[in-house]
């Protein structure tokens, strides 16, 4: 008689507790992606950055002795 009550139902707190693990779990690898995402971002700019950097008179130099090294039209 004192000790016939019955084990209390605790099954929605064991549900509550998974689903906010679960969230909390999902919050944090987004979390990582984004981390991700931003230091392959943050990289590509630093390599663009290390690239020399050539001066107008380079480009033109460039051009003009591609335009005139064409080989192979002759017929």
């Amino acid at each position: 008689m004192l000790f016939q009550e019955s084990t209390p139902d605790t099954s929605g707190y064991m549900i509550a507790g998974y689903a906010l693990t679960f969230f909390i779990l999902a919050v944090y690898v987004a979390s990582l992606y984004v981390r991700n995402r931003n230091l392959k971002q943050d990289l590509d700019m630093l390599e663009e950055m290390e690239k020399p950097v050539k001066s107008p008179a380079e480009n033109r130099k460039k051009k003009s002795t591609k335009a005139g090294t064409k080989k192979g039209n002759k017929r």
